[in-house]
């Protein structure tokens, strides 16, 4: 059985902005995302980490190196792991995007919803259990610990699946940036340890 360690990456300009970064370049972390990044880093140490990978994105590569770099593990840029592809939508704020007409559906029914020249939510589901799957068969062994650093749907929409959770209910699943989500998969056997994990960043947030 495979721990995969779920982490969003910290904050940057779009995140506070209420933004859609989907594959924009050049989106860095800000300064408390980087601080936050350093708190993961601290925190995850202590853990017999196997492996450290990332959405190729600069705000996860940011978030996931201090991890590795810690415990002295190569750091591997994955696709698989990198986040919906947002089309048209991309770079728009949150505000305007409520007041189309596919904005109920892409939350009410997103197995019905293709964002305007990108990802359906079922295409995207598919690419990120599709790279579950492979690292989970990369990394079979009985104690190892992989951590993933990827985007908030795209790690809730991995979570829907484990977890037998309909497509068209994962927008109830909360992944808040820098979070830590704990999720042990082998061949027949599913556990979700934790979910939206913060407590690591809990000194960030509260100062």
């Amino acid at each position: 059985m495979t721990t995969f360690l779920l982490v969003r990456h910290g904050q940057n300009e779009y995140v506070k902005a209420g933004k859609l970064a989907g594959w924009l370049p050049g989106i860095h972390l800000d300064d408390k995302g980087h601080q936050q990044a350093q708190a993961l880093a601290a925190g995850l140490k202590r853990l017999p980490l196997t492996a450290v990978y990332a959405s190729p994105l600069e705000r996860t590569m940011e978030t996931a190196q201090p991890i590795a770099d810690a415990k002295g593990l190569p750091l591997g840029a994955r696709p698989g792991l990198g986040e919906i592809r947002y089309g048209d939508w991309q770079g728009r704020t949150l505000k305007s995007l409520r007041r189309l007409k596919a904005w109920s559906t892409i939350q009410n029914q997103p197995s019905l919803a293709r964002f305007p020249g990108g990802d359906s939510f079922p295409e995207a589901q598919a690419r990120i259990v599709a790279e579950v799957e492979a690292l989970r068969k990369q990394h079979s062994g009985k104690k190892d610990m992989v951590v993933c650093v990827s985007h908030a749907d795209v790690i809730k929409l991995a979570l829907a699946h484990y977890l037998g959770l309909p497509l068209d209910l994962f927008q109830r699943l909360v992944v808040e940036p820098a979070s830590v989500s704990v999720l042990l998969v082998g061949k027949s056997d599913i556990r979700l340890v934790r979910l939206n994990d913060t407590r690591l960043v809990g000194s960030i947030e509260a100062g």
